[in-house]
């Protein structure tokens, strides 16, 4: 069964891009390719991929520019990269840039696998902190983001702190009281303001899964189980 992930691979020898491809399609229903930096890091913005492979180096943009530019806007995404190089400066690159494994060439199945292994255990490791809201959005508890088509949602400071305290309490619900005391501790009249931080958070999510009872309080609906 192929895993429901996305992968990037980034070769500029087109012989070896397309042995890996191949290969790829084997585990992973979807496969993007581009044999330099610059594409490759168009096809990243615009698909966001779950796990990046890459030749170290490339003509345009070197896999290490890229990588470098995508760290700027995303510390986890899981990036394995290739070289045929086994240069030292090159190793304490991969070590700032937070990558997953660094492969030397001929780069094998078994190589590949191994770091595709590690990939995953990143990536589940992430997932512990990942709270499923719907099918195309979910919430990072530990950075405070809501993910909505796998894209970032800016969110204020009251909606950070309503949202974490409905995905605590999920499918369970939160009181006016308890809100207030959370967000507005000190203020009486705040009833004005929660409607208009629900409705703001709940333009920014995707479906009406922030149940309200009228003069009860809130309660966030969220599934529990998604295909891994």
């Amino acid at each position: 069964m192929k895993h429901n992930k996305t992968i990037l691979y980034v070769e500029d020898n087109d012989f070896i891009r397309e042995e890996a491809v191949e290969y790829l399609s084997l585990l992973y229903k979807t496969v993007l390719e581009a044999s330099n930096g610059k594409e490759a890091l168009e096809l990243y913005r615009e698909h966001q991929p779950h796990i990046i492979i890459t030749d170290i180096e490339m003509p345009i943009l070197s896999g290490l520019e890229m990588v470098k530019e995508i760290r700027k806007e995303d510390k986890k995404t899981p990036i394995i990269m290739v070289t045929a190089f086994k240069d030292i400066s090159y190793l304490q690159e991969a070590i700032e840039l937070r990558l997953v494994k660094y492969i030397f060439k001929p780069m094998s199945n078994h190589k590949l696998k191994m770091a595709l292994k590690l990939a995953h255990e990143c990536l589940a490791c992430e997932d512990e902190s990942l709270i499923h809201l719907s099918e195309n959005s979910c919430y990072d508890t530990l950075n405070k983001l809501l993910i909505v088509n796998r894209k970032r949602v800016h969110l204020s400071y009251n909606e950070i702190a309503l949202i974490n305290l409905l995905v605590k309490n999920a499918n369970r619900l939160v009181p006016y009281s308890e809100i207030k005391h959370k967000i507005w501790n000190y203020e009486e009249n705040y009833r004005d303001a929660l409607r208009t931080l629900v409705r703001s958070l709940r333009s920014k999510m995707e479906g009406n899964i922030i149940k309200n009872v009228s003069g009860v309080g809130y309660r966030l609906d969220i599934i529990r189980n998604l295909d891994a």
